[in-house]
Formats: C-alpha cells, sequence, structure tokens
C-alpha cells in the first residue's frame, strides 16, 4: 500500500482546483451587479435554481466531520452512526413542510432576525453572539483540523499547519464572491464529493475483496464486511448488560440505541437542519417552490452519504482485524479512529487518490466556505448594522461582510493551529455532536414553540435556553453523582476514563423535555394574546405532486434501509 501522493494526484487536484476557481470567477462576473447589495451577497437574490440549493445544501453539510469523524465512528461502532444521515433526510422533509413556510411568510432572512421578530431583542442578540463563536471557535475549528489531518497524512505527515492556511484561503477565495458564487461551486464541489467518495469506497471493498482471495468484485467485497463483522451491521445497539464490555458501553454512550430515536436524534437534525443560518441560508433567497424542491433533492442526496462517508471506516476495521493498517491507524504513537479514512486512501492507485482528496478538500472548502458567510451575515446585519452603524450604506455592508470573513477564517486557523478544544483527543464527530449538544436543546425549542405555538413569551425565550443550557450541563458532568447511575430518567456507564456518563443523546432528550415544560410555564404567566406571534399561511402548507412522490420515495428508501439493517 503506498500512502503517499505521487505525480499525478498533485495534477489532478491542480485540475480541480483550477476548475472550481475559474467557475466561481465566471459565475461573480456573470452575475455580478453594478451595485452589490447584501440580499445579493448573502441571499444571491432568490438567483439560485433548487439544483444549486440541494446541491449546496449537501456540500455545505459534508466535511471533515463527516468524512473523517463519521468513518472514525463506523470503523469503531458500525452502520448504527448511519442515523446521523439518515434521520438528516426525514428532518429536511420536516423542514421543507413545515418550516420554510414560516420563514418565506415573515420574510425571514436571518435566524437572530427570526428571535427578534418572534421574541425581543434580548433574545435575538444573546443568540447571535453564541453562534457567531460556535461557528467559529467549534465549526470552523474541528472542520479544519480534522480535514487538515486527513490530508497532511497523505502528504508526509509534516505540513498540518501549512495544510490548514491553504483550505482557508481556498475558502476565503471562493467566500468573497458572496452566496452566488458559493452555492453554484458547491454543485461542482458536490459532484467531486461523491465521484471522489465513491472512488474511495469502491476501492476500499475492493480491497476487502483481494484480502480474502475473493478476486476484486465490489459485491463480495461487501458481503465480506457483513461475514466478517456483523456487529458493525445493526443500526440499533443493544443497552448494555452487567457482562458487556468497555468497548460496548463506549458503543453505547455515543448511539443509545432506540432510546436516541425518541429525541436525541430529531433534536440534532432538526435544530441544524431547520434552526441553522448555516444551512438555512441557502433556501432563504428562494420562493417557496424552488426552496422545497432543493431541500428535497437534499434529501435524496443524503439518503446515499453513508456509503461515502461511513462503509471505508468499516473496511478499514476488517483490515485492521486483519492485521494490515496498523500504522496508518496510529498517530504521533497513539491509536487514532479518525485516521481510518485516510489510511483506506493509501489503497487507491496513482490520480485516483487525487481525485479522493479533491473529493474531501472539497467536501472542506465547501463547509468552510458556507460557515464564513454565515457568520459575515449574521455580524453584519445583527451586530454591525443594528449596533455599531445604522446608517451604513450597502456598499459598507457588503465590505464589513467580506472583512468579516478574513478576521473569522484568520482567528479559526489560530485557534486550530493549537488544538485548544482537545479535538485530537476523542472522536471528530462526537466531538461536534457533543459541543453543539450543550445548546441545541434549548434552541430547538424556542423556534418549535415561536414557529406553532402563538403564546410563547420573549421571558420564556430566554428561560428557555438558560434552562436548556445548565441542564445539559447537569446531565453531562454532575447527575450520576448527585441522583444515582440508575434512575427512571437515565442510566449512567462507566466510560473508558472511568467516570459515570449519561449517553449525550439521553441527556439531551431530557434537557430538550424540561426546557419546553419550563417555557409553557413561564407563558401561561404572560399575555394571552402575543402581538409577536408570527402569521401563518395555511395555504403555504400545501404540498405540489412532486413533492409528495419525493417525500414518499424518501421514506420508503428509509424503510427498506431500517428493516434491512434494523
Amino acid at each position: 500500500m503506498n500512502n503517499r501522493l505521487v505525480t499525478g494526484d498533485y495534477l489532478v487536484f491542480i485540475i480541480y482546483f483550477l476548475i472550481v476557481s475559474s467557475y466561481g470567477y465566471w459565475i461573480y462576473r456573470r452575475k455580478k451587479k453594478k451595485v452589490t447589495d447584501t440580499h445579493d451577497f448573502f441571499l444571491a437574490e432568490g438567483s439560485l435554481t433548487w439544483w444549486a440549493i440541494g446541491a449546496s445544501l449537501i456540500a455545505s453539510n459534508i466535511s471533515a466531520e463527516q468524512f473523517i469523524g463519521m468513518s472514525g465512528n463506523g470503523f469503531f461502532v458500525g452502520i448504527a452512526v448511519s442515523a446521523y444521515e439518515w434521520i438528516a433526510a426525514l428532518a429536511l422533509v420536516i423542514v421543507a413542510i413545515g418550516f420554510m413556510p414560516v420563514y418565506l411568510k415573515n420574510k425571514i432572512f436571518t435566524m437572530p432576525q427570526f428571535l427578534k421578530t418572534r421574541y425581543n431583542e434580548t433574545v435575538s442578540l444573546i443568540m447571535t453572539i453564541f453562534w457567531l463563536f460556535l461557528y467559529v471557535f467549534v465549526n470552523i475549528t474541528s472542520i479544519m483540523y480534522l480535514g487538515a489531518l486527513a490530508i497532511n497524512n497523505l502528504a508526509g505527515g509534516q505540513h498540518l499547519h501549512l495544510i490548514m492556511v491553504c483550505l482557508a484561503l481556498f475558502a476565503i477565495i471562493i467566500t468573497l464572491g458572496g452566496m452566488k458564487v458559493i452555492g453554484y461551486t458547491d454543485v461542482i464541489q458536490v459532484m467531486v464529493l461523491i465521484i471522489g467518495g465513491l472512488a474511495t469506497t469502491y476501492m476500499a471493498l475492493i480491497t476487502v475483496s483481494e484480502k480474502f482471495g475473493l478476486g476484486r468484485d465490489v459485491l463480495k467485497g461487501f458481503q465480506e464486511l457483513l461475514r466478517d463483522a456483523p456487529d458493525h451491521f445493526h443500526m440499533i445497539l443493544q443497552k448494555p448488560g452487567a457482562a458487556a464490555g468497555q468497548s460496548q458501553i463506549d458503543k453505547y454512550l455515543i448511539l443509545p440505541g432506540i432510546a436516541m430515536y425518541f429525541a436525541g436524534q430529531w433534536i440534532i437534525n432538526l435544530n441544524y437542519w431547520g434552526c441553522n443560518q448555516y444551512i438555512t441560508q441557502r433556501a432563504l433567497g428562494a420562493n417557496l417552490p424552488t426552496a422545497r424542491t432543493g431541500i428535497l433533492f437534499a434529501a435524496l442526496l443524503k439518503l446515499m452519504m453513508p456509503i461515502i462517508v461511513m462503509l471505508p471506516g468499516i473496511a478499514a476495521y476488517v483490515l485492521y482485524q486483519h492485521g494490515a493498517l496498523h500504522a496508518e491507524m496510529n498517530s504521533a504513537g497513539k491509536f487514532n479512529q479518525d485516521n481510518a479514512y485516510s489510511s483506506m486512501l493509501g489503497f487507491l492507485p496513482g490520480g485516483l487518490k487525487g481525485l479522493s482528496v479533491a473529493a474531501l478538500t472539497a467536501a472542506i472548502v465547501a463547509s468552510l466556505a458556507g460557515k464564513a458567510n454565515s457568520i459575515s451575515t449574521i455580524f453584519t446585519l445583527d451586530i454591525f448594522k443594528k449596533y455599531m452603524r445604522r446608517e451604513a450604506s450597502e456598499g459598507e455592508m457588503v465590505w464589513v461582510g467580506r472583512f468579516t470573513i478574513l478576521v473569522a477564517m484568520f482567528l479559526s486557523v489560530a485557534f486550530t493551529w493549537t488544538d485548544l478544544l482537545g479535538i485530537s483527543g476523542e472522536g471528530g464527530f462526537t466531538f461536534i455532536q457533543k459541543y453543539t449538544g450543550y445548546i441545541s436543546p434549548g434552541i430547538f425549542a424556542m423556534f418549535i414553540l415561536g414557529m406553532f405555538w402563538k403564546r410563547t413569551t420573549g421571558a420564556a425565550a430566554v428561560a428557555g435556553l438558560v434552562t436548556g443550557v445548565l441542564l445539559m450541563v447537569v446531565f453531562s458532568n454532575y447527575a450520576p453523582s448527585w441522583f444515582g447511575t440508575d434512575t427512571a430518567l437515565y442510566t449512567a456507564y462507566i466510560n473508558d476514563k472511568g467516570v459515570y456518563e449519561i449517553p449525550f443523546m439521553i441527556s439531551m432528550g431530557w434537557s430538550f423535555f424540561f426546557t419546553v415544560l419550563v417555557m409553557v410555564l413561564i407563558s401561561f404567566l404572560g399575555p394571552r394574546l402575543n402581538p409577536k406571534a408570527f402569521a401563518l399561511d395555511r395555504e403555504m402548507f400545501r404540498l405540489q405532486p412532486s413533492h409528495i412522490v419525493l417525500i414518499c420515495a424518501i421514506i420508503l428508501i428509509l424503510m427498506a434501509l431500517y428493516i434491512r439493517f434494523w
């Protein structure tokens, strides 16, 4: 196995870079207005087509945490981690049906604007600051670190910081052109992502097939995975019993069986896909039919993502168990499950390896660009315009947005350089879910009640946010020692550090439940009629026949998958 890039790989990568950069510049010149305003720069002025919206959603979502982190979880846990992708498809259906009509009817362009319009300035400001810190210091930081780590492993292991800087510069080039450039270049990015990702999965299965003397046969390679690692092909993990080993417990802590489907998975996905500036921004500038079609197209693409981002991890597990990849799975002499994806790239031939690295880079850069644009949008419209320069012109705000992009990237590179959050200490994908999980219950409760319950008040929203965070801190750190390890609400398990821990998806579920309860009680103490409640147009909730067909197809495919791998 050759785990280094050769001349052909660099050539393929350079071609990819030139195509994306040239196409982005062409889009910028072709669609450039004489005077670029904020609606054009941040929302693409409604010019994105349904296929551009869908592709951009996937390109922005599938990044290093999926390629690297989810592949690492595939190595450790198996197909159960696909729940994140497959429940996301259903979450996108719900967002298309229920959330987009509310946003578009009320002309919502940013998530802080939603909170200000529905609640008050205090709620909006608190969450604006929350989101800016989260995007800069958790999301961009983790995307950049994990992506650079994987590419660095292939480039000889000596260029981690240089690769971080190059990824940031590439993303800046795309982002400074605005949402139009991001949206349309994401179409190319997603094509490269899918083709390169499938190439890696194909070679991973071929390698497994050859390893067991079955020839170069993809289907036989997959069948061998089923035979050799049957425990990695169960969607629902069993609850650990008294005799369970540490490995089984650690897997359950990440993906707590069927219990996670009662709350945790839904909170994570609905909050991410429906209450997240970074995601919804792609559709907020479009009309409702276009936005819906684009979101449902993204849901269809979501169904195939585990093939690209999870299967290579299981293939790496099987090969590792049979004596291969031991050197590749270690970083600085320490085993690291996040090396699973990059270790499989070593089996690719020259040129094809470059395509897979291009796919990984496309996923990283598209996500960095999307995150940077969202940071720019929120800061410019919800901080600069409101509190720093109310009389700012459209042109000034666009330039402030561009400057914000540069500052955000600089801070992220500086933060990533020192690995202050300790991303390298645990699986990257789980790291991100845990950090965002601290605020997800409170945020989702604010949004869902704000959309569909007119009596929800601003005081309840503030209380809900604080309650959600505090409860997550309690459940994640103190509940086992305060209330015991086996209660009616939860069961705590000793993790690999010897400390009792509650599965974080269980913690999220109960935090969300009690947060909603607190918000409802406080709202009942407020006025019966809330003048800030959103107007809902029932006609906007009606679906076109094509949308109904797409939704039925998504549900049927998911049912077949879950029946097969239950």
